[in-house]
């Protein structure tokens, strides 16, 4: 996994190169309704519902994404996609997709209970499934609802190409 950083094309590189053998696909979209930019992963699941094939399961985790271990697990997919907003040092709005041992030097604005290293290896050992996490820069993660005008443009550009590649 390369981890392009906000080149449009290296995300759509990566993504496809990573779902490539995907057959069932569990995408946990993280974040905090009231942080803003933080939000970004729920806001693009939600943007995916109708857009996927059944071969796809859209989870809002948002804070909590330790709850949905059961039902992701009962899903059996064959990968499994964490959306979510990290502190990457690049410009608002820059993607990158990392595995789950990256999460070190990019590590996760949201305030989950559980570390999201903890729920990805969990998940690895009970699934079997390929992990990766597909990370935004934000831009504001102060107390507010509503993602800033880059963020919300990023989400819609990286719904249009999620919907494309899913299988």
């Amino acid at each position: 996994m390369a981890g392009s950083k906000n080149k449009k094309n290296g995300i759509e590189v990566d993504l496809k190169n990573w779902l490539s053998s995907a057959q069932r696909v569990a995408i946990a979209g993280i974040g905090n309704p009231l942080r803003k930019d933080d939000f970004v992963g729920v806001e693009i699941v939600r943007n995916l519902q109708n857009k996927v094939s059944q071969s796809v399961y859209l989870i809002e985790c948002e804070t909590v994404p330790e709850s949905f271990i059961e039902p992701i697990t009962e899903f059996n997919p064959t990968h499994i996609l964490i959306i979510d907003a990290a502190m990457l040092n690049l410009k608002p709005g820059s993607s990158k997709l990392i595995e789950p041992g990256q999460m070190v030097k990019h590590p996760a604005v949201s305030t989950h209970a559980l570390p999201l290293r903890i729920f990805c290896e969990y998940l690895a050992k009970t699934t079997g499934a390929e992990i990766a996490l597909l990370v935004m820069q934000p831009e504001d993660t102060s107390f507010g609802e509503g993602l800033t005008s880059k963020l919300r443009e990023t989400a819609t550009t990286l719904t249009n190409l999620l919907s494309k590649i899913l299988p």
